[in-house]
């Protein structure tokens, strides 16, 4: 089991709640933020960097590649697998009181994706609509055998489409993998953000944006590699590994992630040095970053488990995520808020003021700022506004 159990009266009740899958939480959306702010929130619009002095060009790119070293598709790949994780929590406390949870998560997941499009509104790249078309994943397969699930995410983190391209160029060197035209999509999301009202955005990003967003994720692995991370969450939670009894499995986890995510992202650096087709280059690299990146999201889940666990200071200061982690979709939507209205025409416009480098504060400040309401909002509820909301909407009707 996933973590110690309540029992009142004799009876099985429910999981107690894993504070550290809470923290994981926190740094996952605290990286998101952080890249979100960057990257302007999808609008690649940035001071002339002829205009800015040399030191700032230095920080800029020195901030940009550190943070995508971290956290690009890191922060992300925490953020599904705890999706899954907390599938799993719903799912057994459920099954415990002898209820099917199956069809409940289904309509919960049409909730998501109605969260989605409000999150979409304010910004092209939001996850949560594939996160809800992609999790019925999870009620197909969640009463499988634990070897039938690993197989399944091992499937689907090696990338079958990538893998089926790379085959078919090496028979072929002239074959080009379908892909689905977004340039205009792209183009469209552009053009408002730029100089668009509050109602030209949101109208172009429901449509021209999500599109764009599911086809890039599409064409970019994500469908498959975020599948894999909703089965490996839910596998997490069915075996307990969450848990401070599993900290010697996940540094031995951590001991084959390290020179597995080495020799992963130097091959994938080295491969274009060697082979000329940029089709196949393109769909290796879709499939070693995927499997690089697992690795070091491990390396970074065991480095918060042990550090929690196992030293008080560290505990004490990681602790102080758990608020904000309870909170993470209100936080991951509240971010695309602020994020459009700080850099986006409809708000303040500051695309082309804010570089990089000022952009990285900017989004420190928002973190900060948001810790400090989580924090006070969960001294006087158990749940944050938009998690609430989404917790009774689930169970409405219910007996």
């Amino acid at each position: 089991m996933s973590e110690e159990i309540i029992i009142k009266d004799g009876e099985i009740k429910r999981h107690r709640r894993v504070d550290v899958a809470d923290v994981l939480r926190g740094v996952a959306v605290m990286g998101i933020v952080l890249l979100h702010n960057i990257e302007h929130f999808n609008f690649y619009s940035f001071p002339d960097k002829s205009l800015q002095p040399l030191w700032l060009n230095f920080t800029d790119k020195a901030i940009w590649d550190s943070l995508f070293f971290a956290f690009g598709g890191k922060a992300y790949a925490i953020f599904a697998l705890l999706f899954g994780f907390s599938f799993f929590i719903q799912d057994d406390n459920q099954k415990m009181r002898g209820n099917d949870f199956r069809a409940r998560f289904c309509w919960r997941l049409m909730l998501l994706f109605v969260i989605g499009c409000i999150d979409a509104v304010f910004f092209t790249a939001e996850i949560l609509v594939m996160y809800s078309l992609v999790g019925i994943v999870l009620v197909l397969t969640c009463r499988f055998r634990t070897k039938i699930l690993i197989a399944l995410a091992a499937i689907c983190m090696l990338q079958p489409m990538a893998l089926y391209n790379m085959i078919h160029v090496l028979i072929d060197p002239a074959y080009q993998s379908p892909k689905v035209p977004t340039a205009d999509l792209w183009a469209a999301t552009f053009a408002v953000q730029s100089d668009g009202t509050f109602f030209q955005t949101a109208i172009v990003n429901l449509w021209e944006g999500q599109l764009a967003s599911l086809a890039w994720a599409w064409d970019h692995g994500r469908i498959f590699q975020t599948a894999g991370l909703f089965i490996i969450g839910m596998v997490l939670g069915r075996q307990g590994w969450l848990l401070k009894s599993y900290l010697k499995d996940w540094g031995i986890a951590a001991c084959i992630a390290l020179p597995l995510f080495c020799a992963l992202r130097g091959l994938d650096t080295m491969l274009p040095d060697f082979i000329s087709n940029e089709e196949f280059i393109s769909q290796s690299h879709l499939l070693l970053s995927s499997l690089y990146n697992l690795c070091f999201m491990t390396l970074i889940v065991s480095a918060v488990l042990f550090l929690y666990y196992n030293t008080s200071k560290a505990k004490s200061l990681l602790s102080r995520l758990i608020p904000y982690g309870r909170m993470s979709m209100t936080n991951y939507v509240c971010q695309s808020i602020i994020g459009s209205f700080i850099y986006y025409n409809w708000g303040l416009g500051l695309h082309s003021k804010l570089g990089i480098t000022a952009s990285f504060f900017v989004g420190i400040a928002i973190f900060l700022g948001q810790l400090a309401f989580c924090r006070l909002w969960m001294k006087y509820f158990s749940h944050g506004p938009m998690e609430g909301a989404w917790k009774r909407l689930t169970w409405i009707g219910a007996k």
